[in-house]
């Protein structure tokens, strides 16, 4: 449609109009001012009553033109439109915020919208485990079997990602509370420094594009929440919404997992990456040529107490998981350990089976033993600080805890019948640690596109 074959000048005479109506074949002309704006309407209808009426044709339009005619904006619902034009309303002029031409529908042209351009977002969900800790990591379960109970929680890592025209890279993470930029892929593969995680997914993936990436997590880096897992796995939901083919979850985890472990070859275990992917409460069980994931479901009213009963308490402190596992990993080695590992995996199928029977106050005291396990395992786990914060809750209220991820700091999380909740809450609040509210979460890793209409 040539928009021009509509528009003439207010200035204009009624042999004009005709000529224009003559030619666009509608039937009307549009009036438009000295400032491009339409302000009014002239039908062939409107000249043959005003010529009947013997007024020349050399008047000017204005002297039989429609100032009150119906009109709509850019903005106008679709479904206004269609309304109007299914009220015997022939064609509807469409103006910008200046009053200026840009469209006109009739009942046979009524344009879709333009697609929008859009952002894949994601966010994936923190884990709290419950026992089986040192049995996810190869090697220990490539001669012995693994397991470990865990639940996602309500503490996500959030992706943005916008995609460029051109092939440059911008990363910004309010973790980090830091931005890098870099004009190609290449670039980024040749970088060193704080981005080194965010750069091992970008490696693996792959794209051919390049992107804007906004990322930000509800929780401390460090904490012993598998908060690196969690970033790379709402990294890889935003790239995954851009693939047709797209990745399931098993590949999602496998994908952070190698980012992580083999690229930028941190050690630590396995079960990180399939807590955050898949979500919910699981019972995971790691053998040398499979891991299988069983989800745990819980009678309504057992995971509403056990909800109520948990206390996660953040300690202000921070830790080197890899270090951790990679000290860890040399003394699962020594006979003792492996021992002490093996009880720990024997206490885990033990628990899972309190969970499922509703013996709450049992599982809470195997929280106990978990810990004694775990804190034996090696001497980078607990210190003097942590081992006081755990005696402290004991006194106050707890019967059962642990230190969440590889140790060493981060985040306790206590189990507490609940008449005792309030006391150790408080106790908490009293020494300059943090009491952190949750509930469980169950979808695990979750993506989708939205429109960039809707983020502004």
């Amino acid at each position: 449609m040539i928009l021009e074959e509509f528009k003439i000048k207010e200035t204009a005479n009624l042999v004009e109009a005709i000529d224009k109506i003559e030619k666009n074949h509608k039937g009307f002309v549009l009036l438009e001012n000295s400032k491009e704006q339409i302000v009014g309407v002239l039908t062939d209808g409107d000249i043959r009553r005003k010529l009947i009426s013997n007024i020349g044709v050399e008047k000017l339009v204005d002297s039989c033109a429609n100032y009150e005619f119906i009109k709509a904006y850019s903005d106008t619902p679709r479904e206004l439109l269609l309304k109007k034009l299914d009220d015997h309303i022939k064609f509807i002029p469409i103006l910008n915020k200046k009053n200026r031409l840009v469209d006109i529908f009739f009942r046979d042209y009524i344009p879709l919208n333009k697609e929008d351009k859009v952002y894949a977002r994601s966010k994936s969900p923190v884990r709290i485990s419950f026992g089986g800790g040192g049995s996810d990591t190869y090697s220990y379960f490539k001669n012995a079997n693994g397991a470990v109970i865990n639940s996602t929680i309500s503490l996500f890592s959030h992706s943005l990602l916008k995609l460029r025209l051109d092939k440059k890279i911008h990363i910004h993470s309010a973790d980090l509370n830091d931005s890098v930029h870099f004009k190609d892929i290449k670039e980024l593969l040749n970088y060193d420094g704080n981005f080194n995680l965010i750069k091992s997914v970008i490696q693996t993936i792959n794209p051919s594009f390049g992107f804007e990436l906004y990322l930000d997590s509800d929780y401390p880096i460090s904490s012993g929440l598998g908060g690196s897992a969690v970033v790379l796995s709402s990294i890889i939901g935003c790239f995954n919404e851009f693939r047709n083919d797209k990745w399931d979850r098993y590949e999602i985890a496998e994908i952070a997992f190698q980012s992580e472990r083999l690229l930028l070859n941190i050690d630590g275990g396995w079960q990180d990456q399939y807590a955050t992917v898949f979500g919910g409460l699981n019972f995971m069980e790691f053998h040398s040529k499979k891991n299988i994931i069983n989800p745990l479901r819980l009678e309504p009213k057992i995971s509403s107490q056990l909800e109520e009963c948990l206390i996660l308490c953040y300690t202000r402190t921070t830790h080197d998981s890899g270090l951790i596992h990679s000290d860890q990993k040399q003394a699962s080695k020594a006979t003792d350990i492996k021992k002490r590992i093996k009880s720990n995996v024997d206490l885990t199928y033990e628990m899972k089976d309190y969970l499922l029977k509703g013996k709450l106050f049992k599982f809470g005291k195997c929280l106990d033993k978990a810990w004694k396990y775990k804190r034996s395992f090696s001497s980078h786990i607990s210190n003097d600080y942590l081992d006081k914060i755990y005696k402290g809750a004991m006194e106050n209220g707890a019967i059962g805890g642990k230190l969440l991820g590889a140790g060493g700091g981060g985040y306790f999380l206590f189990y507490a019948p609940f008449k005792n909740r309030i006391k150790l809450k408080n106790w908490i609040n009293q020494n300059n640690l943090d009491f952190v509210p949750f509930i469980f979460e169950n979808k695990g890793l979750e993506s989708w596109k939205t429109k960039e209409k809707l983020e502004k």
